[in-house]
């Protein structure tokens, strides 16, 4: 008997412990701006900076600030490495007062273009390896932990149009995972999904414009953000040399 009571209280404790941490879905509606450039030195190499701004509550507060730079070389026109730095400003509250937590930034990424009739495609590898500062408790100062990241990105576009000038519709997914100490219940970190228009506005700029559904897991494992985001970005390519119509690209922070 005495062993059916315990069996029967680990079965409740069990059930009410499972009920705690039902899954959680926190929906938000936010907006993302950028400006990605492009700067070809010659054929082989070249550099790359970037700034971001992503606010919630649509446009009303901020969410993030990032800026990236790094350097890269081309091994051919459709395969590409970059490398470099990038740090972001992520905004956060503690005692009761809005203050931005730090990430300092190491990452490479491979990129490969292809097509296939009148299909485009862009692959993507990124490894990131991330210093970031969390809020531990009001009194207590900041922590830093170390975590590496790694991302896939595939993009897909489609000229409707006989004219280039004109809107391609584009379709992109990226799954990001994570790893390190401080990554206990959310190896998954988020899925992004961008439905939009992309369009070339001439002399090396373009733009793309959509919907980006960001699904991201949060650190207990259970609690998940589901934002709802309009997305605007700005992309610039400067050759040395005579330019050509800028390709296929697509970034984030």
């Amino acid at each position: 008997m005495r062993y059916s009571l315990v069996f029967l209280c680990s079965l409740i404790t069990g059930f009410a412990i499972g009920q705690s941490l039902k899954k959680q879905v926190n929906d938000q509606s936010q907006s993302w701006f950028s400006i990605n450039s492009t700067f070809r030195l010659n054929s082989k190499w070249g550099l790359i900076g970037d700034l971001h701004m992503r606010r919630t509550q649509f446009m009303a507060d901020p969410n993030f600030y990032f800026v990236r730079a790094g350097g890269g070389y081309w091994f051919s026109t459709q395969l590409s490495f970059i490398a470099g730095y990038a740090h972001m400003w992520l905004a956060s509250n503690k005692a009761g007062k809005r203050i931005y937590l730090n990430e300092d930034r190491l990452y490479g990424q491979l990129a490969y273009s292809s097509s296939h009739g009148k299909l485009n495609i862009l692959q993507r590898f990124r490894n990131e390896h991330r210093w970031r500062e969390s809020v531990v408790a009001d009194s207590l100062a900041n922590t830093t932990g170390f975590t590496t990241r790694l991302r896939y990105l595939i993009s897909l576009s489609y000229p409707v149009f006989k004219d280039p000038s004109l809107p391609q519709p584009c379709l992109a997914n990226e799954v990001l995972i994570q790893f390190g100490k401080p990554i206990v219940n959310n190896t998954f970190d988020q899925l992004r999904l961008f439905a939009g228009i992309r369009q070339s506005l001439g002399k090396g700029w373009s733009y793309d414009l959509g919907y980006m559904l960001v699904y991201q897991q949060r650190a207990s494992g259970y609690q998940y953000d589901r934002n709802h985001t309009l997305r605007l970005f700005f992309y610039y390519t400067w050759n040395k040399k005579a330019p050509p119509a800028p390709g296929l690209e697509y970034e984030d922070e």
